[in-house]
């Protein structure tokens, strides 16, 4: 290991037009990156970035390296909206390929490291998703270590051979704590709770929808996740016995995961805790292996739906704010699942204005044809296996009452369009 990272020269492992990647949300290695943005050591860097936690990368890299991301959470919006960022719209479970194929390039990647174990084996910590296939691609893999990055299972681990070089790290893991829920996220939590039967397997996104839903959980039993992230609110649900594991068909007793995202908390639950294991992007998403989870239950929020079922989950007021993620991987997945239920989530408005809509605003990240239970703090829309017409109707009712009477008005242009597709 070097004595510090002023001693380290990137000029020996980043050429000219590399890819770089390094690990998102509290596995990013901030003293590596903030080392590459300061030594700016070749031209034509290409970064694919994920989800910000820490606020480590600005307007002005942009000026010297594109940055691209799958997603607009947090600061990307802002660098998005500057023209900073560019956005892949990929599915998660796509990540995998393009990066083993050289389409999103991994050359030099950067990552957080537990200190080494007794073999002198790392563990990556807190992160393994789409990281795995790009370690396997790298030229050169650079780690800093810090005390505070928990060991965590599920591998793989790296050795000596396998770095270029080792940095002590100056920061301890980046933090994400939860948001308090507000009330209509609670309600919207209990009405998505009334769908998670004991021994079901679940799987949530980011944000405070997945906690508020999580708080409503205490009096259920031998639950299980298989999730691409694993949040703070996972840690009482286990230590009060409701998330087992024991009733899953795959992974019987394991909590498994892409990634944590959340505080000390869950960081120091998860070290060297064999119950839980961090997965690849390839395994956690992969259709075969959530089509074979008995009840999966699969929870993601939304900008807007429409009135059929189509899903927004990407851009809000013309900003870039979410992304298409891993969302159909797992609706289609719960749909595939042997009482399964795809769970889209969402408050009803925002300000005045209806989230329920007769026409999206933005992308169609979530086609109608995946549309599976739409849930609002008025109730919830099961729109599997109904038409079009009767997906209106459910809809409109999980409107704001102040919003129904229009969209009740607006939705004859839908039922219209569906009648001449009837006629033609």
């Amino acid at each position: 290991m070097l004595g510090s990272v002023e001693d380290l020269d990137l000029t020996r492992y980043v050429r000219d037009g590399d890819g770089v990647m390094w690990a998102q949300a509290c596995a990013e290695p901030r003293t590596l990156v903030e080392h590459l943005l300061r030594q700016r050591p070749a031209a034509g860097l290409r970064a694919f970035i994920g989800i910000p936690v820490a606020r480590t990368l600005s307007q002005d890299n942009a000026r010297w390296m594109t940055l691209n991301s799958y997603t607009g959470a947090g600061v990307n919006a802002d660098l998005h909206s500057a023209g900073a960022l560019d956005i892949v719209p990929a599915h998660y479970s796509s990540f995998p390929g393009l990066i083993r194929d050289g389409v999103i390039k991994a050359d030099v990647v950067l990552v957080q490291l537990s200190p080494p174990d007794s073999r002198g084996h790392y563990s990556l910590g807190i992160a393994r998703e789409y990281l795995a296939d790009a370690l396997a691609t790298a030229r050169a893999v650079i780690g800093e270590v810090h005390p505070d990055v928990p060991w965590t299972h599920g591998g793989p681990t790296l050795t000596a051979d396998d770095l270029a070089a080792v940095v002590p790290a100056r920061y301890p893991p980046a933090e994400s704590p939860r948001t308090s829920p507000k009330p209509v996220h609670q309600a919207i939590a209990a009405n998505v709770a009334a769908l998670i039967e004991d021994g079901a397997t679940l799987q949530f996104g980011v944000g405070a929808l997945t906690e508020a839903v999580l708080d409503e959980l205490h009096d259920r039993r031998h639950l299980g996740v298989h999730s691409g992230l694993l949040p703070d609110g996972l840690v009482p649900l286990i230590e009060r016995g409701v998330v087992t594991g024991e009733r899953k068909s795959v992974d019987r007793g394991k909590t498994v995961g892409g990634m944590l995202l959340g505080t000390r908390r869950l960081f120091e639950h998860v070290h060297r805790n064999p119950r839980v294991e961090l997965r690849a992007t390839s395994y956690t998403h992969h259709p075969a292996v959530l089509a074979a989870q008995h009840r999966f239950v699969a929870l993601n929020s939304a900008v807007e739906v429409d009135l059929t079922g189509q899903v927004n989950a990407e851009v809000a007021q013309g900003r870039y704010v979410g992304a298409v993620g891993g969302a159909v991987d797992f609706l289609r997945g719960a749909s595939r699942s042997e009482g399964g239920v795809p769970v889209v989530m969402l408050p009803s408005r925002a300000g005045t204005a209806s989230r329920i809509v007769t026409g999206l605003s933005g992308p169609v990240s979530t086609p109608r044809s995946d549309a599976g239970v739409v849930v609002t703090e008025h109730g919830f829309a099961d729109l599997r296996g109904l038409s079009l017409s009767q997906r209106v109707e459910r809809m409109i009712a999980l409107a704001a009452p102040e919003n129904r009477g229009e969209l009740d008005r607006s939705a004859e242009a839908v039922l219209a369009n569906v009648r001449r597709a009837r006629q033609g």
